[in-house]
């Protein structure tokens, strides 16, 4: 039987699982794909640590040239994460003539235009399935099962740790620290759950998807981005009374001349699928226009959940070595003349509906003063809600407002604030409120 040689990059736990997943499914792999998959270097900074499996003797090497140089090898598999050095480590890999399977979503969100130039010229595939959502197979489905379909847009939860907390502190009415601190003690957070909490890792994968949806490039460093660690349990309470759940939504949408690509914490109504999704699973919502509304739902991360990805890459890339080693599918979906550089929407140009909760003071005419400077900005309230409790002098009154411009959302926010009985910054939740 002929073989496909695999090296990897890293040896942590998601190589542990590759490692795991190539020998457990071993004869399985070999039925489907009718070669060998074998695993012929694993580069790591430690070669002495247990991590569970038996290897060959001479896999493991300190010596990444022994992988990205080594001549046998088709396919490498990139599992590092970070900037650097596995940047430099792809493209040598890459100049060297292999294949490239990553994980490494904030390398492609920031880096990919340029790893996925250098591909190109070489003629050698990118995937990188595990980068998005872990065990969901959305990248793929975006670019083969769905390809004919162009998107208007693409929803997601995507970081389990803030869904864990945000499910956390809706089941229990908990306040966001004491949730963190429980994620950390379950593994589900890390020591420095930074980039997970304010909404950077979700960015990384929201930026990926929306250039695959879209067919354009991206620019990372123009996502507004914005965490769950000023969520408070009780605008999570009052959302609940309005029919609303609270999640760390990543939204791209299509408008032709530009798109949308944000990340911020989101009320959606509970009638909406996405607000079922609770605990550490991730869920992306696709609108095709032939297709329709598509959910794909999974485990979007973990040892086992992740390296099923990487293998579904590794096995398509191999299926494309049978016939020559072309790769079938573009690394973006799009040929590369076909890939646009559209603009991402200002955020003061998006349009949305808005949850404003005021703390104020206990006194007659607020509502009155707060919603003439609404109305000063061309804004109109939906709904409202005044709670019966009142802190001392104080009380809160929670408005919904129909659909308005974010720049006169923050202009009125501005005048508001100036008034004398606005005693507290404002609370501001955005509002996912289209139709089904």
């Amino acid at each position: 039987m002929d073989t496909v040689k695999v090296g990897l990059l890293g040896f942590g736990t998601v190589g542990t699982g590759v490692v795991r997943n190539l020998q457990i499914n071993r004869e399985l792999l070999q039925q489907r794909l009718h070669r060998d998959l074998v695993l012929t270097r694993i580069a790591t900074r430690d070669v002495n640590r247990d991590r569970g499996v038996e290897l060959e003797p001479g896999v493991l090497t300190s010596d990444i040239d022994e992988v990205i140089a080594n001549p046998e090898i088709d396919i490498v598999i990139e599992l590092i994460g970070g900037d650097e050095p596995a940047k430099s480590y792809i493209l040598k890999a890459i100049a060297n003539g292999k294949h490239i399977v990553t994980a490494n979503k904030a390398l492609m969100a920031v880096h990919g235009q340029e790893i996925i130039a250098a591909a190109d010229q070489q003629g050698v595939s990118v995937m990188f399935e595990a980068a998005v959502a872990g065990g969901i197979p959305i990248i793929s489905a975006i670019k083969e099962n769905l390809c004919s379909n162009k998107f208007s847009s693409v929803l997601g939860i995507l970081n389990g740790t803030c869904n864990f907390i945000l499910t956390k502190m809706s089941q229990e009415g908990s306040d966001f620290a004491p949730v963190l601190q429980e994620a950390q003690d379950l593994g589900y957070a890390e020591a420095d759950p930074t980039f997970d909490i304010e909404g950077v890792d979700t960015a990384h994968k929201i930026a990926l998807l929306a250039a695959l949806c879209f067919g354009t490039s991206v620019d990372f460093d123009k996502i507004y981005t914005e965490g769950i660690s000023k969520v408070s349990a009780i605008d999570i309470q009052f959302a609940e009374q309005m029919g609303y759940t609270v999640k760390l939504l990543a939204i791209g949408k299509n408008h032709d001349d530009q798109i949308e690509v944000r990340v911020h914490p989101t009320m959606i109504p509970k009638t909406y699928q996405l607000a079922q999704i609770n605990g550490v699973f991730n869920a992306v919502r696709l609108i095709g226009d032939f297709a329709g509304p598509t959910l794909l739902y999974g485990s979007g991360a973990g040892m086992d959940a992740t390296a099923s990805a990487v293998m579904g890459d590794v096995m398509a890339v191999s299926r494309d070595l049978t016939t020559g080693g072309k790769p079938r599918v573009p690394i973006l979906g799009y040929n590369a003349d076909a890939i646009r550089n559209l603009p991402i929407m200002e955020m003061g140009e998006v349009v949305s509906h808005y949850y404003l909760r005021f703390t104020t003071a206990d006194q007659t005419s607020v509502l009155a003063k707060i919603s003439g400077c609404l109305g000063n900005h061309d804004i109109s309230i939906q709904s409202m809600l005044q709670p019966e409790v009142r802190e001392i002098n104080s009380v809160s009154i929670v408005i919904m407002t129909h659909e308005a411009k974010e720049a006169d959302i923050n202009a009125a926010l501005a005048e508001i604030e100036q008034l004398d009985v606005v005693l507290q910054p404002t609370c501001l939740i955005r509002v996912e409120n289209a139709p089904l």
